[in-house]
């Protein structure tokens, strides 16, 4: 199998992967991948992609890596699928499609769905309202310290029942 993936990626059977080479490799890999946000299509674009030495894919220790980006549309707030679907080499690859959890507390992942061979992934996902910034987070603890302290000075000087004021 392994043969047959690298007579695709080495075009000139020279027995190394040139930079040309493996950036055809990783393009045409690439436009094969279907992604799509609530049923509109994303275009999808390589931008950066690392090739081991032959010599360890040979030894199926080697493992090709693709970076490919989309760009998202505008999306209101509440439920929404993202459905990515792999069709290089279906009847040779082995893939492993996840979702990983986001950084943002305003995208909130509530199932995926895919199919055995791991080529079809839909991932249902809740969009919440603006996502808090480290700016607000950092004032909202700052007034909320500040109340804090302010609320703590007050009670140590209030005038007690029974004193002058």
């Amino acid at each position: 199998m392994a043969d047959a993936v690298l007579a695709e990626i080495d075009l000139d059977a020279n027995g190394s992967v040139s930079a040309a080479e493996a950036r055809a490799y990783a393009e045409r890999v690439a436009r094969v991948i279907a992604l799509d946000v609530d049923g509109t299509p994303l275009r999808v674009d390589r931008v950066d992609s690392a090739f081991p030495a032959l010599d360890t894919v040979h030894a199926g220790e080697g493992t090709i890596r693709i970076q490919a980006v989309a760009s998202m549309p505008r999306l209101a707030d509440g439920l929404h699928h993202l459905r990515y679907r792999n069709a290089y080499h279906t009847d040779i690859g082995v893939y492993l499609a996840n979702a990983l959890i986001p950084d943002s507390d305003r995208v909130a992942i509530t199932a995926q769905r895919r199919d055995v061979d791991q080529r079809d992934l839909v991932v249902d996902y809740m969009l919440r309202g603006q996502p808090m910034t480290g700016a607000h987070r950092g004032l909202s603890v700052a007034i909320a310290g500040a109340l804090i302290l302010i609320v703590n000075v007050w009670w140590r000087t209030r005038p007690r029942r029974g004193e002058d004021l």
